[in-house]
């Protein structure tokens, strides 16, 4: 804790506090553990009797080569990390005997007496876990299953600001995309807002000190009918007299099929939704396109410390095939998922965006901090 309260900026500081490193501490844990009992579902740990590339495990355990590689490669490299896993040589693994049978649920119970409105994130990671074989095996998608109707109710509580764990992404966003915003006449987009929590974070941020009243327009965007019909309802209801639109819009199609006009807007805003552009590229030329002359894009978003190392954060959304699997370039999109410090400079960069700013700044906190993971990232119309 007092090593990332001496890297953090001050407006920041009181966002981690003790309470919430260890709550973070417990759930890489956790996650960590769920990993064990997937090696063991999934048929892994019986596939590293001998050592393995990831490719090997995959055809011995059946898994479908196309769903599985990002997931299998994961899986190894965490556990290899934690020493639940001998790694052989750069690229195969082999099962320790007598690997622990390490009980999830010990830790989720730490967590409940520690701090109990992070256990959403804990139902959604227990959820992954359970689909993780028949996704794997290619019986069902992971979009299929993670998001099927009886699951809403667990992503509604994950997808909240009452949720710590969540919810300090939409925290760090709003101070960055408060500090973007010009002083009145904002037209604002939102792009992914999912059920509202981010929209709800960045206007109650802004209602202290007025700002509320100078918005032009906050243009709210997503692209799950159910979700956009509920962050509706919510937002109305909680900020009424504010200038609030609502429409559906994929990052991954002309803006002006939602009605997005060149030019249009001073801020794009973004919390956990870019990474999973299909084509990040393309992507940024459309919220380029959509920006006036010196707009700002923000984006809240994990982002990785180091380029060879997996993020627990990875082990719910690697079943899902907009996150593994978009268009890659090399130099600044290598992987789906999470792009590192410099990996975002480079693709802001490359795709018509200056003055590039990280909120903290991740590179100069990784080495003291390895697991800080949450930064906002802010930019400007090149």
């Amino acid at each position: 804790q007092q090593r990332i309260v001496a890297a953090l900026p001050a407006e920041l500081i009181g966002l981690f506090d003790d309470t919430f490193v260890r709550s973070c501490e417990l759930v890489e844990e956790y996650v960590h553990r769920l990993a064990v009992a997937v090696f063991r579902s999934t048929g892994l740990e019986q596939a590293c009797t001998e050592a393995a590339t990831v490719s090997e495990a995959m055809s011995r355990a059946g898994l479908a080569p196309a769903i599985a590689q990002v997931p299998t490669a994961w899986i190894l490299r965490t556990l290899a990390s934690r020493g639940w896993v001998e790694q052989v040589d750069a690229s195969r693994y082999r099962c320790l005997r007598g690997l622990s049978a390490l009980d999830p649920e010990e830790i989720a119970a730490a967590q409940a007496a520690h701090d109990p409105r992070c256990l959403p994130t804990y139902r959604i990671a227990a959820l992954a876990a359970e689909q993780y074989p028949a996704v794997l095996r290619g019986t069902i998608t992971g979009e299929d299953t993670l998001f099927a109707p009886d699951h809403i109710g667990a992503w509604l509580d994950y997808f909240s600001n009452d949720n710590p764990t969540y919810a300090i992404a939409n925290a760090v966003g709003a101070i960055a995309a408060g500090h973007a915003l010009p002083p009145d006449g904002a037209t604002v987009l939102e792009i992914g807002g999912g059920l509202g929590s981010g929209a709800e974070a960045l206007l109650e941020r802004l209602q202290p000190v007025g700002v509320g009243g100078t918005l032009a327009e906050y243009r709210f965007t997503e692209i799950v009918p159910a979700f956009l019909r509920r962050a509706r309802k919510t937002l109305a209801t909680r900020f009424p007299g504010y200038p609030l639109s609502f429409a559906w819009l994929d990052i991954n199609e002309p803006f002006a099929r939602s009605g997005i006009a060149p030019g249009s807007c001073c801020l794009v805003y973004g919390v956990n939704v870019l990474h999973v552009a299909a084509d990040l590229a393309a992507t940024l030329a459309e919220i380029r396109q959509s920006l006036a002359e010196d707009g700002a894009l923000v984006l809240a978003e994990c982002v990785r410390p180091f380029a060879d190392r997996p993020l627990h954060t990875e082990f719910v959304f690697n079943l899902l095939e907009s996150f593994r699997a978009p268009r890659l370039v090399p130099g600044w999109r290598p992987n789906g998922g999470f792009l590192t410090p410099e990996q975002w400079t480079a693709a802001l960069e490359s795709n018509g965006f200056r003055n590039v700013e990280i909120l903290p700044d991740i590179a100069a906190l990784r080495d003291a901090c390895p697991s800080f993971l949450v930064a906002a990232i802010t930019a400007r119309r090149a």
